[in-house]
């Protein structure tokens, strides 16, 4: 082949090869700029997922900080009502030993409040939270008021079944209804009871409350006060336990209950 005849044919390979390789410039930029514009949706899309998943951060702390504002608010509370309510206590027993002693010099006699059912006695129950050396805790029970309130009866009987919501409602129907009754403190003692039970003690130390302000008589009212501080302690709340514990020991030093709260304040 000659030189010119060689020069003819390279020239056309040379432009072929020119034109291909345009084409797959042309392919690859395609390809390239699809692959920029998914990357920039890609960034935007995790920009976006990013941000929220911040703000939701940021309100997950802000609902912690409330949170813990709030528990401490009511810790605080709590507190200042037991402080306020020991003074109460020893307040209103104070004026109940003046009025008796009134009333023996008078020479009057004034019936007491019938009672319905015996203070609750200490049972030999290990105290997962006390050291084999302390005392048990009087049992949770909810003994029939012999020829008492019917209500009162059912409710007892759900209560000892484990049923403390519906033995709730059963006492609470009672006080609704039967507001002066010789066994409405029995009832309100029951309910705190309950919530004992299922370990609501936020709850339970409130109703041991109204037993103790309420019902100044009753002889539930040692038990409301070594309950009370037992929720206490299981809250963690060792102050107010310890100043429950000291009132029932201050004011009814006799108590089976007493000899429970000394043996905790050791």
């Amino acid at each position: 082949m000659t030189v010119k005849t060689r020069f003819l044919v390279t020239i056309p390979m040379i432009l072929l090869s020119a034109c291909a390789s345009q084409k797959d410039i042309v392919v690859v930029k395609d390809d390239l700029q699809q692959l920029k514009n998914q990357s920039e949706t890609i960034r935007s899309q995790s920009a976006g997922s990013y941000s929220d998943l911040q703000k939701m951060r940021d309100q997950m702390g802000a609902l912690k900080g409330k949170l813990g504002e709030i528990e401490y608010r009511n810790h605080q509370q709590m507190s200042r009502l037991a402080m306020e309510d020991s003074l109460l206590v020893h307040k209103a027993d104070e004026l109940e030993t003046r009025l008796q002693n009134i009333e023996r010099y008078l020479g009057i006699s004034v019936p007491k409040q019938p009672v319905a059912l015996p203070a609750p006695e200490p049972k030999a129950v290990a105290d997962s939270s006390a050291t084999p050396a302390a005392a048990a805790e009087p049992s949770l029970s909810a003994p029939p008021a012999a020829g008492g309130s019917t209500l009162f009866n059912e409710g007892a009987q759900l209560f000892s079944n484990g049923r403390y919501a519906p033995a709730r409602e059963k006492f609470s129907v009672l006080l609704k209804e039967s507001p002066q009754s010789e066994l409405a403190d029995d009832a309100q003692f029951f309910i705190a009871e309950s919530w004992f039970a299922e370990k609501v003690y936020d709850k339970a130390i409130l109703d041991y409350q109204v037993v103790i302000a309420k019902y100044t008589k009753s002889n539930k009212r040692p038990a409301a006060l070594f309950k009370q501080a037992r929720a206490f302690e299981l809250l963690g709340d060792g102050a107010n336990a310890k100043t429950r514990y000291r009132d029932l020991v201050n004011v009814y030093p006799k108590s089976p209950e007493a000899d429970l709260a000394r043996k905790k304040m050791n």
